[in-house]
């Protein structure tokens, strides 16, 4: 009995860390992306802008200074939450593979202990399995949307 509980508390606390890396990723990216140096960006700008592209010019004259200029491409914003938020996902996926198998071994061979611990195997599998679909899948749509601009 004192290792479900002990489980229980492990499994909690991955949570509450979940839970506060997202949202310190989360201030991490409104830190990133800051409005203040938007006026020194104004005098790279003309009245007139550019004639034949006005949405272009428009959207140049509005960049701050310290402002990435690709939000997608290698290195852009999403790109890196993307990739943390994939390996969080990936790494909690695999510590719950690692507490399923504890799990297992220590079952002492009560039915009802040995399910649980398959079943934690089984859900942290399909957890590895979607981290890896999705990087791919976020992969292949920053590759798009990068070539888009």
């Amino acid at each position: 009995m004192g290792i479900e509980r002990l489980l229980k508390k492990v499994a909690l606390s991955l949570q509450a860390l979940v839970l506060v890396l997202g949202v310190g990723s989360a201030s991490v990216a409104g830190v990133m992306i800051s409005a203040s140096p938007a006026f020194g960006a104004a005098s790279n700008c003309d009245a007139s802008g550019n004639a034949t592209d006005p949405l272009t010019a428009g959207a140049s004259c509005s960049q701050g200074g310290s402002q990435k200029d690709n939000l997608f491409g290698q290195g852009g914003i999403f790109t890196v939450i993307a990739n943390t938020l994939i390996f969080l996902v990936g790494a909690i996926s695999v510590i719950y593979l690692i507490i399923g198998g504890l799990r297992y071994v220590v079952s002492n061979g009560d039915s009802k202990n040995v399910t649980a611990a398959k079943d934690t195997i089984l859900y942290a599998i399909v957890g590895i399995v979607v981290a890896v679909i999705s990087f791919a899948l976020v992969q292949f749509v920053i590759n798009a949307l990068s070539k888009a601009n």
